[in-house]
């Protein structure tokens, strides 16, 4: 019996450790005044913020200089060159269509760059109104 009180006392201080010792986690720190200030953005606004970041990141292949190409990682002065020599682009695949990049190349850089045309300047195409 004797035995048996002690071994129940045993598991019942080692069930109340084990219990209690996740409780002395870290306490939360208190949040700072700039984040309680700050509401996070959510929702719409924050997927336009990321449009718009991504768009700002994006190099254009028909207009970049050499400095802004060879930021590009997986660029370098060789290939740089290449694609400033082979300007205008229409779209940026004609990099893999004329072979200025190897396709592993591509897939790497695709999604940071953009084939932009220039602007037609309508006034020049439309005929002059005829007079009577």
């Amino acid at each position: 019996m004797k035995r048996f009180l002690i071994s129940s006392c045993c598991a019942a201080v080692t069930l109340a450790l084990s219990l209690s010792s996740g409780f002395a986690a870290e306490p939360a720190k208190p949040a700072t005044k700039s984040a309680v200030s700050a509401p996070a953005k959510t929702g719409p606004a924050k997927v336009v913020d990321a449009v718009k970041a991504k768009k700002q990141e994006l190099v254009d292949i028909n207009s970049a200089s050499d400095a802004q190409l060879k930021a590009i990682p997986g660029l370098g002065d060789a290939t740089a060159a290449k694609i400033i020599s082979n300007r205008p682009y229409a779209n940026k695949a004609q990099l893999v269509s004329r072979k200025v990049l190897p396709e592993p190349v591509y897939e790497k850089v695709k999604d940071r760059i953009i084939a932009k045309q220039p602007k037609k300047d309508n006034t020049a195409a439309k005929p002059e109104p005829k007079k009577k």
